[in-house]
């Protein structure tokens, strides 16, 4: 299931409901929204920090009414040209994802990648903070990085020779926001386990059909003090302590002898 399959299937399935609050941090991206009278609150990287206050060209051009549209409307922002509405979609669409506590597991993505790359080649797309812990935990660990971040990181043109060596593939959400996911998806060996990370992942068990295995991702659990942060410029360390919880979620219990 390429990318605009997943949107397809997964945004009707979303519920509505009214928007709330829509703050665009510098790095994190959140969107408030009220269900059956139930405040969620979804996160999702912030994409586009380019300037844009030398231009006439706005980069979200319904700022200041975006709380005026329904949800299920900003969602669809998903599917939009401008990168910072990108990011309001995703976000959009992980307030509006129905909680599925019978699936989330308290696991961090990097316990989830030494269980399953222990003895084995594990390709990263994206430099997570803690690469310096995971790789004496992996038999090897290549990292891909549009930005690469230290001498270890690979660039990210190298992803057809390095993918295809993968016996486990964690991907960055940030491909779900900036369309690489097909591509990156297409150049994994048949059978490998795919894991998607990081707090833009949405907790959809459709990922799976995707070809995921696990999704690790992250859970608003105190929104005004995340939103708080965010809106003071809050890296995901400091948000993660202000009330985001980390959890995994998986379709195959067996996978690593039980998630939980």
């Amino acid at each position: 299931m390429n990318r605009e399959t997943l949107l397809a299937r997964l945004l009707p399935s979303l519920p509505n409901g009214k928007i709330l609050e829509v703050h665009i941090g510098l790095y994190w991206t959140a969107v408030l929204v009220e269900v059956d009278g139930v405040i969620r609150c979804g996160l999702s990287a912030t994409m586009g920090k380019d300037a844009h206050h030398s231009t006439n060209e706005p980069a979200i051009p319904r700022a200041g009414h975006l709380t005026e549209l329904s949800a299920r409307q900003l969602a669809d922002y998903i599917y939009s040209l401008h990168a910072p509405e990108i990011s309001i979609g995703m976000a959009a669409i992980n307030a509006l994802l129905p909680p599925r506590p019978d699936l989330w597991v308290e696991l961090h993505s990097k316990e989830v990648l030494a269980r399953l790359g222990a003895g084995k080649t594990v390709v990263m797309v994206g430099h997570f903070p803690y690469v310096p812990e995971l790789r004496p935990k992996v038999g090897r660990l290549f990292v891909l990085e549009l930005n690469p971040k230290d001498e270890q990181d690979l660039p990210a043109e190298a992803a057809p020779q390095v993918i295809p060596q993968a016996d486990v593939l964690a991907i960055t959400a940030m491909t779900l926001l900036n369309r690489t996911f097909d591509e990156l998806l297409a150049l994994r060996r048949p059978g490998a386990p795919m894991v998607i990370v990081g707090p833009s992942t949405p907790l959809s068990p459709l990922l799976f059909e995707a070809g995921a295995v696990v999704l690790s991702g992250a859970v608003v659990e105190n929104p005004a003090a995340v939103l708080r942060g965010l809106k003071e410029g809050a890296n995901f360390h400091q948000l993660r302590h202000m009330g985001v919880r980390l959890v995994s979620m998986t379709a195959d219990s067996g996978l690593m002898g039980g998630l939980r």
